[in-house]
């Protein structure tokens, strides 16, 4: 195998395969980056066995020599080393040739590297995925999708199928659903799809933060294909397999509350600038706890003390508030995370008691919402 190649194309493609590349594995290979050189181009594949990336740097893109291919071939580099040799190389081309032995030589201009290859036949193969569901959306959709909801997934261990995002697809309709059982982050999009079939799917969370880091802000259309356990995601020069949580998620439809004793239509803005101030003495206290209670109908206080710091209140202007007077208390960071998701010019908030579950709406659109729990403290 021999070939040369443009050094930021191909550490462009190598830092999006190292993500899923682990160190902590029972399987060695798996600590390496696979390289299969073809007449097309040199494909790289990492997998840590939860999430593969396989991407595809072509021969020829845009009219413009990417690769020069002397010979085929295939090998398995440790990541971490051949990632920063790569990186650190002086010039703009890297020459990369395996001999026999699978000792593998790097060459850019002065600088010459030597070392040890594994034999890519003992790599583990990725899921062979029958694409007979496709379905499709834009990607900056997707993203957005992803952001707005998996800041949500619980980080504890206690209920696995929480650390995942639930995804339901239903009249060709996405509808995505984080929860910590503290707060609840619930988006859905229109899917671009022939098929009329449902789905319900939890991927975890870890996977579609790694998915998101590594996709352009495009509006080019992603291909999704959904099988018992697996989930592609499918660009042009990109295959991203994640595996599926096993378990049934909770009904969360039934924590949404259909009516609400108190409306508070505010900027959004204006809002969460007010709480990331109160939010600062918050911090020094239990749980970042943010107090709101409303005055008339048309500001509301927010309020926070910490005993060793002292206390914070602010009045901030409503654009309306309709229903009975209300206090609430309610963590800061958790209030700060819906209103970056909503990202909104104007969002309502929809109280039904001091102690039951309020909901965060954008006043544009209905696509979008999330829900928090109060902390007892009046």
């Amino acid at each position: 195998m021999k070939f040369t190649i443009q050094r930021d194309r191909f550490v462009e493609s190598l830092q999006d395969v190292m993500k899923a590349v682990s160190s902590r594995t029972t399987i060695p290979i798996l600590t390496g980056v696979k390289l299969l050189v073809t007449d097309e181009g040199v494909t790289l594949t990492g997998s840590d066995s939860d999430i593969s990336i396989e991407t595809i740097i072509p021969k020829i893109e845009d009219e413009h020599v990417i690769v020069e291919i002397e010979r085929t071939g295939s090998i398995v580099l440790q990541a971490r080393f051949f990632n920063d040799i790569i990186r650190k190389l002086p010039e703009d081309t890297v020459m990369i040739e395996v001999k026999d032995n699978l000792q593998t030589f790097i060459k850019s201009g002065n600088a010459e590297f030597s070392i040890n290859g594994l034999d890519a036949e003992e790599y583990p193969r990725l899921p062979q995925i029958e694409e007979e569901e496709v379905y499709k959306l834009p990607t900056d959709l997707l993203k957005a999708m992803i952001r707005q909801t998996v800041f949500a997934v619980s980080t504890s261990e206690t209920r696995p199928i929480l650390t995942g995002v639930h995804w339901r697809i239903e009249k060709n309709e996405l509808t995505c659903v984080a929860t910590d059982s503290h707060r609840l982050a619930w988006r859905k999009a229109p899917l671009e799809s022939d098929l009329n079939h449902s789905h319900s799917v939890v991927i975890p969370g870890k996977s579609l933060n790694e998915l998101n880091k590594i996709l352009d802000d495009s509006q080019d259309l992603i291909e999704m294909v959904l099988t018992q356990n697996q989930i592609l995601f499918k660009t042009k020069n990109l295959l991203f397999f994640s595996r599926l949580l096993e378990g049934n998620y909770p009904d969360t439809s039934r924590l949404i509350p259909n009516e609400s004793k108190t409306d508070v239509i505010l900027n959004a803005k204006e809002f969460l600038q007010a709480i990331d101030r109160a939010s600062l003495l918050a911090r020094e206290g239990r749980n970042n706890v943010v107090k709101f209670s409303t005055i008339g109908n048309e500001s509301v206080e927010i309020s926070s003390d910490s005993p060793e710091i002292g206390r914070v209140v602010e009045i901030v202007q409503t654009q309306s508030i309709t229903g009975e007077e209300l206090k609430i208390s309610f963590s800061g960071k958790y209030l700060m995370d819906a209103l970056k998701a909503i990202d909104s010019a104007e969002i309502k908030i929809s109280f039904t008691g001091a102690m039951r579950p309020f909901v965060l709406r954008s006043i544009d659109n209905d696509f979008i919402l999330q829900l928090i729990l109060p902390v007892r403290t009046f």
